[in-house]
Order: structure tokens, then sequence, then C-alpha cells
């Protein structure tokens, strides 16, 4: 793909995902919460730009932290999801103001990486945005999951009037 569609699709999902996280949702913990940041890693690493031709190892480097930068940013995300159990036992989330904080900070982090890549003279791909949204999305939805299951283990809603409890056995008069 060329740079200007990979930033286009970088940019469609990062909307569609922050903005499917201002509104509370089910999360449905058999669903496959992988597959998105499986699908965006795959397009990210086919492409031949995600290092520098000219310096691999300083484009590496920097690949490296702006990863490490997307999973905290990922971890941070997942943690300060809100995370509770409706009466009818079904867990839902929605970010909270703190999240929106780990995200303004973490974009601030992959920008000043960026910033400091450009005047070392790297060339940097979309390649490695895609890869750090990728990071970032898959350990979110791992945390998440994890935190849905806690919930969700915990203790079944109580049943309705009645619901499984076995009928007393009458005698005759």
């Amino acid at each position: 793909m060329s740079g200007l569609v990979d930033v286009l699709v970088i940019a469609a999902v990062a909307a569609l995902v922050i903005a499917r996280q201002f509104r509370a949702r089910p999360i449905d913990t058999d669903r496959r919460w992988w597959l998105l940041p499986v699908v965006l890693a795959a397009v990210a690493l086919r492409e031949p730009g995600v290092l520098d031709p000219h310096h691999r190892a300083e484009s590496a480097a920097l690949l490296v932290v702006e990863l490490f930068i997307a999973l905290v940013t990922g971890a941070g995300w997942g943690w300060t999801t809100r995370v509770w159990t409706a009466a009818d036992g079904v867990v839902w989330t929605a970010t909270t103001k703190a999240g929106i904080g780990v995200w303004g900070v973490g974009i601030a982090l992959r920008a000043g990486a960026f910033a400091l890549g450009s005047v070392r003279g790297l060339h940097q791909d979309s390649s490695a945005l895609m890869l750090g949204l990728a990071g970032t999305l898959l350990v979110r939805g791992a945390i998440l999951t994890w935190r849905a299951r806690s919930f969700g283990a915990a203790s079944p809603p109580a049943p309705a009037y009645g619901g499984g409890v076995r009928p007393a056995w009458k005698e005759r008069v």
C-alpha cells in the first residue's frame, strides 16, 4: 500500500476505535478481540519500509521505543477503562477521562519519538505507526478481556423469584 493509504487506514481504525470507546458497550470475552491487531500488524510488517535501509540499527532502536510506548499506552488504556457488571450479569466497559489522558500522553510521546527520529535523519514509514496501533489494541484487548472474565467468574446474578429453587415437598392432610 502507498503511504497515503496507510495513513488513511490508520486514521480510520483509530477514529473507529476511539469513537466506540466513548459509549458504554458490553464486552464479549469469547469474541476474537485479537483479530484486528493481528491484521494491522500483518499489513504493517509486509511493507518493506518498517526500518530505514541506511540507518538500520538506529531505526530499529527507534521502532523498539515506539512499540514500548504503544504497549504501555495500551496497558494504561486497558487499566483505566471502567468495567462493571450489570444486573443481568453482562460485563460492560467504557473509557474514562483517565483513559483519554493516557491516549493523549501516548500520542505526545510517539510524536516526540517521531520528532527525535526526524532530527536524527531517520526515514520513518507509516508501517511503524500501524504496528504501534496494533500493539496498543492488542494489549488493551487482552487486559479488558482478562478483567471482564474476572468479573464474570465472581458470582452469577441472583436468580429471579423461584428460579433455580426446588419446590418444597407437601404433606397431605
